[in-house]
């Protein structure tokens, strides 16, 4: 019988002592973080115009870094990884805030894309706001009232917003502690109740003002005069604002004639503005190594991150040409300079 109870106590400890090892290595959460080489991802599909020039023998490449929230066993694996960099989380890093801002920039760079690549197709276009949401919730003051990051503000006290100076206005002459109606959109779902104002600070003055104790993004929508001109995105899973040039060298090559990629595989990285400036980003060199994984011949990187991007593609020794843009005529004229690739 002791035996038997021996027995029995051992394969309980034994699963116990498992169970929390298994615990550590892979399931404990650890404040580090591993950056990697990500994607190179074709724009083509992401992109849809309904008289769009679908002529493209080539292709244009928006990459990505991988980036994983890190356990035990990951930051020993990463250790033999020469293309792994384990970074430490920053508060701002993680959670449903992150999720929302990364979502909005990249929103916002398709917007800016598209604006720059209208204007230098010579495409009249507008930009309409669409709504306004919540990125984050304040810290002092918090908030005072149900709100979470990515709810859309449709109505205050039964008026709608769409705009910034919208709620500006609708604000500036209530006082802190006043109780407002709000309605707003959360996943598809419609939810109305009251938020107590809170006093903020306000900047433009030094004095302080009556808000809701939100940071608060505007979405605008850019259309196209033409509407047959329309560039509409399909849903995807990236976020970030890092590829923007390559959406507007995409957008472009559809809104024009002729085929922009000459047949070659082109990559590439760099923000937009919608006057048409290349913006540097991070993680270039982890692109680098995404951009030659997938065969690209063409890389653009902005000017800024020109050197970091030509010591990585030393470093693996990739055949990929590496051009410098500061604004999206570079890559134009670069690209309008190439002859048709053979074949």
């Amino acid at each position: 019988m002791q035996l038997k109870n021996s027995r029995i106590f051992k394969a309980a400890l034994y699963f116990i002592v498992m169970t929390v090892v298994v615990y550590v290595v892979v399931y404990m959460p650890t404040p580090y973080m591993i950056n990697q080489p990500g994607a190179a991802l074709e724009i083509k599909p992401m992109v849809k115009v309904e008289e769009g020039d679908p002529e493209e023998k080539g292709s244009f490449m928006m990459t990505t870094v991988s980036v994983t929230y890190a356990n035990l066993a990951m930051l020993v694996t990463s250790q033999f990884n020469s293309e792994a960099e384990i970074v430490r989380k920053t508060p701002e890093q993680g959670g449903k805030e992150y999720e929302t801002r990364q979502v909005y920039y990249m929103s916002d760079s398709q917007s800016s894309a598209m604006a720059a690549a209208y204007t230098k197709a010579k495409l009249p276009y507008r930009i309409l706001p669409e709504y306004i949401f919540v990125v984050s919730l304040s810290k002092s003051p918090a908030p005072k009232g149900d709100f979470a990051p990515g709810d859309i503000i449709r109505k205050i006290d039964g008026r709608r917003v769409i705009r910034l100076k919208e709620l500006s206005g609708m604000l500036k002459t209530r006082k802190p502690g006043e109780v407002v109606q709000v309605e707003l959109e959360r996943g598809g779902r419609k939810l109305a109740g009251k938020a107590e104002l809170v006093s903020l600070k306000d900047p433009a003055t030094g004095g302080t003002r009556p808000g809701l104790g939100l940071n608060i993004a505007e979405l605008r929508k850019v259309k196209s005069v033409d509407p047959r001109k329309q560039v509409e995105f399909t849903k995807t899973e990236v976020g970030g604002p890092s590829a923007g040039l390559m959406f507007t060298l995409e957008i472009y090559n559809r809104l024009t004639p002729g085929d922009l990629s000459k047949g070659y595989r082109i990559a590439g990285t760099g923000t937009m503005s919608a006057d048409g400036h290349v913006g540097p980003i991070g993680g270039v060199p982890f692109k680098i190594v995404a951009a030659d994984r997938k065969k690209a011949e063409i890389f653009f990187v902005p000017e800024d991150n020109y050197k970091a991007a030509k010591k990585k593609a030393e470093d693996i020794g990739t055949p990929m040409k590496l051009v410098p843009v500061k604004t999206v005529d570079d890559a134009l004229q670069y690209l309008s300079s190439l002859a048709p690739k053979a074949g």
